[in-house]
């Protein structure tokens, strides 16, 4: 199951071809498609996405080893006391959780704290619809890789994990969005440090699992992917949202952007690869999609486990609707090629249906710019809205994001 379908990239190891820009494609990992394209279009961009499948998270990885063989429990939030409050308390952290602590104590100079607080009005206003378009857009864009999906097809079973996957996202989204939520030390940055050594944790369990064919899809959770589930709640949630009829100012999408840059650097990506404004975004997203081949079995086999759990669109509406409904919106929002890619069956009269919803947004947009109560009016209904997903979702279960034991068997 685990292998990539697919034509091969012309430019795999060894094959001494060149780009225009002079960049020598011997160095592109085998599971890259398209690269001299990919080369002659982007140029640096490429050479530096590239370059990043074989680069993972160190100071995490480092500190998921210790913590495989320390006798002591961690906890992230008193261990963050502790280094906070420095001297003693402080100097008796192992020293790989002081050094991943010191590493995001601090924001980078480049974090603009004025985008970030103005970028979750955006989220709010989006409400409901943008639910959808993290579901049936986002999480199913992360899916079409074939490369990058293997992990997450490696540690868990797919139809049980799937609601949990798509509650948990929606915890850390509101988290990083609530006010404040990305301040050193609340929850929007706790949750980002704790989804980092989630991801350092599988790495470790991958490589020690002996399943990993690294010749096939590089570095586990590397550094190219991490940059591209950082555009996945991004541009291309900015982009679903256009898609059902919201108007994005282009400050709102560029807040947006600033918003996950300092996430994405949180959980581990690394500076010099975040894209620095929407245009860059859109270029990396292009590229990423342009050379990541195909969609493969476990695509399919994803798609299916979250489509098997339709959005909660109206819990009144039949069941068999609200598949049906899903199904509709996810070919909108991801286009009928890729929706053939992955197996997701056409609904005609759904699709006839919902037409209609891009223009009613639309026009409720238009209203909107001339109403500024109709604003605070959507961004208060979005807040209600994603609290309701939250509590429903999750239940009394709290979101741990929790570091797994195992990998899945099989």
């Amino acid at each position: 199951m685990h292998r990539i379908v697919g034509e091969r990239s012309d430019a795999g190891f060894g094959t001494g071809a060149a780009g225009r820009h002079g960049a020598a494609v011997t160095a592109v990992h085998p599971r890259v498609h398209r690269a001299e394209w990919a080369l002659a279009r982007y140029g640096p961009l490429a050479r530096r996405s590239f370059a990043a499948l074989e680069r993972v998270d160190p100071l995490a990885d480092a500190l998921v080893e210790h913590l495989a063989v320390s006798p002591e429990p961690f906890d992230l939030d008193q261990a963050w006391r502790r280094f906070l409050a420095g001297g003693e308390a402080a100097a008796s952290l192992p020293s790989p959780v002081a050094r991943l602590l010191a590493s995001v104590a601090e924001p980078p100079d480049w974090v603009d704290w004025s985008a970030i607080e103005r970028a979750p009005r955006l989220f709010q206003r989006a409400g409901a619809l943008g639910g959808l378009v993290l579901s049936l857009r986002s999480l199913m864009g992360g899916y079409r890789a074939p490369a990058g999906n293997k992990p997450l097809v490696f540690t868990g079973r797919l139809a049980e994990q799937a609601p949990r996957r798509v509650a948990e996202t929606s915890r850390f989204v509101t988290a990083v969005c609530a006010p404040g939520g990305l301040r050193p030390g609340a929850e929007g940055f706790a949750i980002s440090v704790r989804v980092r050594l989630m991801h350092a944790q599988v790495r470790r369990l991958l490589a020690q699992s002996g399943r990993w064919d690294r010749a096939a899809w590089a570095e586990p959770i590397n550094q190219h992917d991490m940059l591209a589930t950082m555009l996945l709640f991004s541009e291309v949630y900015v982009e679903g949202i256009r898609i059902l009829g919201l108007r994005v100012a282009s400050r709102e999408a560029e807040d947006w952007i600033a918003l996950w840059r300092y996430v994405a650097w949180l959980m581990g990506t690394e500076a010099e690869l975040l894209p620095r404004d929407y245009a860059e975004a859109t270029a990396l997203r292009e590229l990423i999609e342009g050379t990541q081949g195909r969609p493969d079995d476990d695509s399919r086999a994803l798609a299916a486990a979250l489509l098997g759990h339709p959005p909660r669109i109206s819990e009144d509406m039949p069941m068999a609707w609200r598949f049906a409904m899903a199904r509709a919106l996810c070919r909108m929002l991801v286009g009928d090629e890729v929706a053939d890619e992955l197996a997701i069956a056409p609904e005609p009269g759904w699709r006839r249906a919902l037409a209609a919803v891009p223009v009613l947004v639309d026009g409720f947009e238009r209203m909107r710019g001339r109403v500024p109560a109709l604003d605070q009016r959507a961004r208060s209904l979005g807040r209600r809205y994603w609290s309701f997903v939250v509590r429903v979702s999750l239940g009394d279960k709290p979101a741990r994001f929790a570091r797994p034991e195992r990998l899945a068997t099989g």
